[in-house]
């Protein structure tokens, strides 16, 4: 339900469960930690959904199980943020939930037109993990991160864009594309001087 593949440097994490709107369950969740882990290597990195819908979240019956407040969602954001290379999120769909953390923690967010972002993790009775709140205040400012969290807005891709939550929106036909184009230079870059510029970007 994990996808992994590489080519010449660049990896692509697929979520590939397009019949539950990728929903993760703690498996996948485990796999998205290894996987992130083990593209340290990587000089850039596509994360992605299969079908419609990026990800729903956390599956209902593993997140009634505990996965909603689960630790490894906080991992597999800090692996993510912690990767040396370029991170581009590549929404083919929805965004919902605790996934939003995954995208939060890339460098950069491209979106299909269809999106919509939500994080109703109020309404649902939990905190979202902690990072999550910081990173979205970080793109999008205090008041408008709290419109998600706390008003419970599901916004469009274009409300997306001009917050600054998404940096582009593409044609759902060209979104791979476009998110290798966007690597093409780092992939072509010196390891080094990759690597430094975007420490000197944090």
């Amino acid at each position: 339900m994990i996808d992994v593949s590489q080519d010449a440097g660049l990896w692509t994490v697929t979520l590939n469960r397009p019949d539950k709107a990728n929903a993760l369950t703690e498996e996948m969740l485990r796999s998205l930690v290894q996987a992130i882990r083990d593209a340290h290597s990587a000089r850039a990195l596509i994360l992605t959904g299969k079908g419609r819908i990026f990800s729903a979240g956390a599956d209902l019956d593993a997140a009634r199980a505990g996965l909603a407040t689960s630790p490894l969602w906080e991992e597999l954001s800090a692996a993510i943020a912690r990767l040396p290379g370029l991170t581009i999120a590549a929404l083919n769909g929805t965004l919902a939930g605790g996934a939003m953390g995954m995208a939060l923690a890339c460098d950069i967010r491209i979106a299909v037109s269809e999106a919509k972002f939500f994080y109703p993790v109020m309404k649902l009775g939990f905190l979202p993990q902690p990072s999550d709140p910081k990173r979205m205040a970080a793109l999008i400012g205090p008041s408008r991160t709290k419109l998600i969290l706390m008003g419970g807005q599901k916004i469009t891709a274009d409300e997306a864009q001009v917050f600054g939550l998404v940096d582009r929106i593409v044609p759902k036909d060209d979104l791979m594309s476009h998110a290798k184009e966007l690597a093409a230079d780092t992939l072509a870059a010196s390891l080094g001087i990759a690597h430094g510029i975007k420490e000197l970007c944090h």
